[in-house]
């Protein structure tokens, strides 16, 4: 361990100091003696010098991996670079309160009015809402929509929504919360939804289907047309997962497709910050059928018939705008080109590697596409054989962010990879060598892999604990 990867309170010196206050306080600013307001005991602080306490937090900082450090390959998270202009502009927004009067943020209205416009153009919907904060949070406010649409016509009958089994796991999370019950439609060997399975499944009491398309194989659901007719034929609703949006921007819209609600993400495919629990927005947008019920604000003046919120205000404003201005800058005749160039790079990286890693679906992918683990992992008599997570886990080693791992659930060791339109050819070369790499020495030492990665300032937490059971303070 170097010597500032220690706890700044290892680093405490009795005596130390780092601030200076002042010696008086005025009267005005005394707590009353009465009471228990004044602290007993002391808060046990760290006695440090401001150097070091720069240098701790510069050094924490350097820890945390970020898309303006490296590749973030994260599949079905599209973690795109985030252009600084956009920072740029949202910084001149940064003096507004969400509590102003209306006159006095005529700028703001205008920004919701443009962006609602322009997603409407991108995906074929009537309108949005911007009151979701993340795309689970627009999940259920979707769903939410789709169960009012249904009583809005004395149609309570509706209690189950279909999943496929490739779905997000954010899905069936939200339909339940949503109080529906899940039915879940199977995919056939080419990854695609099996609409002989779904047949059987429609009914008076489906409310709808949620899909994502492409799906989370990567693969564009070629049957789409014939599934919303078979849905809407029951009376169902299709509901959009816009997860995965980005390849399809500027080529090919939802609506168009049949959908009737749908979320996207703008820390995904707009280019908004994106990790870290957030900030983040999934706006809604439904077709003209179900606008009457979409929580929105026209001009400042209430539009919803159906009494549903889901956020105090019009939600993370500084995400939309960046948005915002992610599509003005690109303009309608280069937008497209985004989706393109990011389905580009997955196959690239795909016919690159697939001597190496086992590809399950040998077609030709989308936006990002999924590995079923090594051809050869080195397993033999007395030697256990690398993993996908020993595969993930080595990555870090060599400068790289793991891509998403063990998702979709169809594959055992699924290994699902995305590049993005924003990574250069060169580093889209540098990752599959490192990917190459390390299947030759999964092959040759598999026992290197199981105690990766070994240059990380930890190893091999047990995340499950650390998520369960955090650590937040600490104690000598």
């Amino acid at each position: 361990m170097k010597y500032y990867d220690k706890l700044i309170f290892e680093l405490s010196k009795s005596g130390r100091t780092g601030y200076s206050l002042p010696s008086k306080v005025s009267d005005k600013d005394s707590l009353p003696s009465s009471g228990n307001l004044w602290r007993q005991s002391s808060l046990g602080l760290p006695e440090v010098s401001e150097l070091d306490v720069v240098r701790h937090y510069t050094n924490l900082s350097q820890m945390n991996f970020g898309v303006d450090t490296g590749f973030y390959p994260l599949g079905s998270c599209t973690m795109k670079y985030n252009p600084k202009i956009n920072e740029e502009i949202v910084g001149q927004f940064n003096g507004i309160h969400p509590l102003q009067p209306l006159e006095t943020v005529r700028g703001c209205a205008e920004v919701y009015e443009g962006i609602d416009a322009a997603l409407a153009s991108v995906t074929g919907m009537k309108h949005f809402t911007f009151e979701p904060c993340a795309g689970a949070h627009g999940e259920l406010t979707g769903l939410m929509l789709m169960r009012e649409y249904h009583f809005s016509r004395g149609d309570m009958g509706r209690t189950k929504v279909i999943v496929p089994d490739s779905a997000h796991g954010t899905n069936p999370a939200s339909a339940a919360v949503c109080g529906l019950e899940i039915v879940e439609v199977k995919s056939k060997a080419d990854g695609l939804i099996d609409v002989e399975d779904l047949k059987p499944l429609l009914g008076p009491d489906i409310a709808g289907i949620m899909m994502t398309n492409p799906n989370t194989l990567g693969l564009f659901e070629r049957d789409i047309k014939e599934i919303a007719a078979l849905v809407h034929d029951c009376g169902g609703l299709l509901y959009y997962d816009g997860a995965n949006m980005n390849p399809l921007i500027g080529v090919v819209r939802p609506g168009d497709m049949g959908f009737d609600i749908m979320h996207l993400n703008l820390h995904k495919s707009f280019s908004t910050p994106h990790g870290g629990g957030g900030p983040g927005s999934g706006p809604v947008g439904v077709a003209d059928k179900l606008v009457n019920l979409l929580p929105r604000y026209d001009k400042g003046v209430e539009k919803s018939e159906s009494g549903i919120r889901v956020s105090g205000f019009h939600g993370n404003f500084g995400v939309i705008l960046r948005a915002y201005a992610y599509l003005l800058m690109l303009g309608r005749e280069n937008v497209r080109m985004a989706g393109k160039l990011a389905t580009l790079g997955a196959n690239y990286i795909k016919e690159s590697l697939k001597d190496c890693y086992k590809l399950p679906i040998p077609t030709v992918c989308k936006h990002e596409f999924v590995f079923d683990g090594l051809v050869n992992d080195g397993a033999r008599e007395g030697v256990a054989g690398a993993t996908t997570l020993d595969v993930a886990k080595r990555l870090l080693d060599y400068g790289f962010h793991a891509p998403t791992i063990y998702f979709p659930l169809l594959f055992h060791q699924a290994i699902m990879i995305e590049p993005t339109e924003t990574e250069s050819l060169e580093t889209l070369d540098a990752f599959i060598e490192v990917m190459r790499k390390i299947a030759a020495e999964a092959a040759e030492d598999p026992e290197l892999l199981h105690s990766a990665p070994h240059a990380t300032p930890i190893s091999r937490p047990d995340e499950t604990m650390a998520a369960r059971q955090p650590k937040l303070t600490w104690f000598a």
